[in-house]
């Protein structure tokens, strides 16, 4: 009889937050994060924002002026000791249109703890998140 891995596989967590993401389905996104976890998009220029409720909101805001919302993942790997690194290329359809908005690529690193998000940053420079997601999986090691 075979056992499962209790540690689950966290690129594929990560692709399903950002299915449930593109689906608009917040209460199941949040369920992906944990209660103190932080979003940060400094490296956009945003902010950072701490707890479920903040990430949200800033979430809802990112996709709301969009019909429709889709990524397809360039790359997406654990590096290892809780870290994942993903690059996406977004677009995005606005209401009333035909065409859909090209964001450039964006980088992602996710931070997991006992499969809850605990950080998610974002950035377009994706050197730097490649580097930022392998300097955090070799701090957490």
């Amino acid at each position: 009889m075979s056992e499962e891995s209790a540690t689950p596989d966290l690129a594929e967590r990560w692709r399903q937050t950002f299915e449930v993401f593109a689906h608009r389905d917040f209460d199941a996104l949040m369920k992906f994060y944990a209660h103190h976890a932080v979003w940060d998009a400094s490296s956009l220029g945003i902010d950072t924002f701490e707890g479920r409720a903040a990430i949200r909101r800033v979430l809802e805001e990112w996709i709301a002026p969009y019909e429709e919302y889709e990524a397809e993942f360039e790359e997406c790997r654990d590096l290892g000791n809780g870290v994942v690194f993903a690059v996406a290329h977004q677009a995005a359809r606005p209401p009333g249109s035909t065409r859909s908005v090209q964001d450039r690529p964006a980088a992602f690193v996710f931070e997991w703890v006992d499969g809850m998000v605990v950080r998610g940053s974002v950035y377009y420079d994706i050197d730097e998140a490649r580097a930022a997601g392998e300097r955090r999986a070799e701090e957490r090691g």
